[in-house]
C-alpha cells in the first residue's frame, strides 16, 4: 500500500520509531519533515510512503525512485541521506492550527490491519517539531 505522506524515524532509548506525517497538499509535510531533519531525525520517505506488515508490525519505505530525496517547496528536490525503513509507531495528520483539540482524547488509526496512535499537529507552528519528538517518544511505545 502507497500512502501520500512522508515518514521520519528518530532513536529513543535505543529504537527506531517512525511517524507516517499526512495531510493535504500544503499542510506543513515537507515542512515539518525538514524542520525534522535539522534538529537530527532522520529520513525514510518523503511524499509518498510504501507501507507493509510483518509479524503484526507496520513498516514504510520510500519508492525506489523516491529513495534519499526530500522536497523543499521554492528549492525543488534535494537529496538527503536515510534510512532504507522504519516501524510505523505514530501517525500524525497535519491540520490547520484551529483544528487541534487543546487536550485531545487518545486516537488510533488502522492500517493494513495494525493499531496505530495517532494525533493531529499543527504543523506549521514553530513548536510542531518539539511536540512531534515528544508525542513519539510518549505515544509512540508499543505496548
Amino acid at each position: 500500500m502507497i500512502r501520500h505522506a512522508g515518514l521520519l524515524a528518530r532513536r529513543i532509548e535505543g529504537d527506531w520509531r517512525g511517524v507516517l506525517i499526512e495531510g493535504p497538499s500544503g499542510s506543513g509535510k515537507s515542512d515539518l519533515a525538514l524542520r525534522c531533519l535539522d534538529a537530527g531525525w532522520t529520513l525514510v520517505a518523503d511524499d509518498r510512503t510504501l507501507l507493509w506488515t510483518c509479524q503484526g508490525r507496520l513498516y514504510g519505505r520510500a519508492p525506489d525512485t523516491l529513495a534519499g530525496l526530500v522536497e523543499a517547496r521554492g528549492l525543488g528536490v534535494l537529496p538527503a541521506p536515510a534510512r532504507p525503513f522504519a516501524e510505523v509507531r505514530l501517525v500524525v495528520e497535519c491540520a490547520p492550527p484551529d483544528a487541534v483539540e487543546r487536550v485531545p482524547e487518545p486516537e488510533a488509526r488502522f492500517l493494513l490491519g495494525v493499531c496505530v496512535p495517532s494525533l493531529r499537529l499543527a504543523a506549521l507552528v514553530a513548536s510542531a517539531t518539539a511536540k512531534l519528538g515528544r508525542a513519539l517518544t510518549y505515544l509512540g511505545v508499543r505496548p
